[in-house]
């Protein structure tokens, strides 16, 4: 039985029970009070039984998470020291991606420069001939206005 409700129990039989005149003593029935401590003495054990093993079981989740904790911080450690044992390579890394990148900027540079100087010769080597197909052109058209003249004023 719970002992709380034994403590009711004892707490109303007290309540209930007849006053002494002229004092304050009261009358209690003997046998009620008597099965009611016999009560309390089967019970106490067994709630300081329950009380040991409520406090036994909170240790033992103490502990545990306790471990817990310990193995939490100790990966968080771990990461910590993997994450600066990296940050050198990291680092390499990166310099490397860096070079890399400043080399292609230099040869896509170079690439345009050579595509630019191509652009060029040739464009002016095109610009050659064709003034030199110009020069032909106007050559041709002074022989034929030459000897022909009359020709030439009639289609005009």
């Amino acid at each position: 039985m719970d002992i709380l409700h034994l403590v009711d129990r004892l707490e109303e039989l007290v309540n209930s029970s007849r006053s002494v005149p002229f004092s304050h003593f009261i009358m209690l029935d003997e046998d009620r009070v008597i099965e009611l401590i016999d009560q309390m003495r089967v019970s106490i054990p067994e709630e300081v039984k329950k009380a040991k093993k409520v406090l036994g079981e909170s240790e033992r989740i103490k502990a545990d998470a306790k471990e817990e904790a310990e193995r939490t911080l100790g990966a968080a450690r771990q990461k910590g020291d993997a994450l600066v044992e990296r940050e050198p390579l990291i680092a390499a890394t990166q310099a490397r991606a860096d070079q890399i990148l400043q080399n292609a900027r230099l040869n896509a540079d170079v690439v345009q420069n050579d595509a630019d100087e191509y652009v060029v010769e040739v464009l002016s080597d095109l610009e050659s001939h064709l003034a030199k197909i110009l020069g032909q052109v106007r050559n041709g058209l002074k022989q034929v206005k030459a000897e022909r003249p009359e020709e030439i004023e009639k289609a005009r």
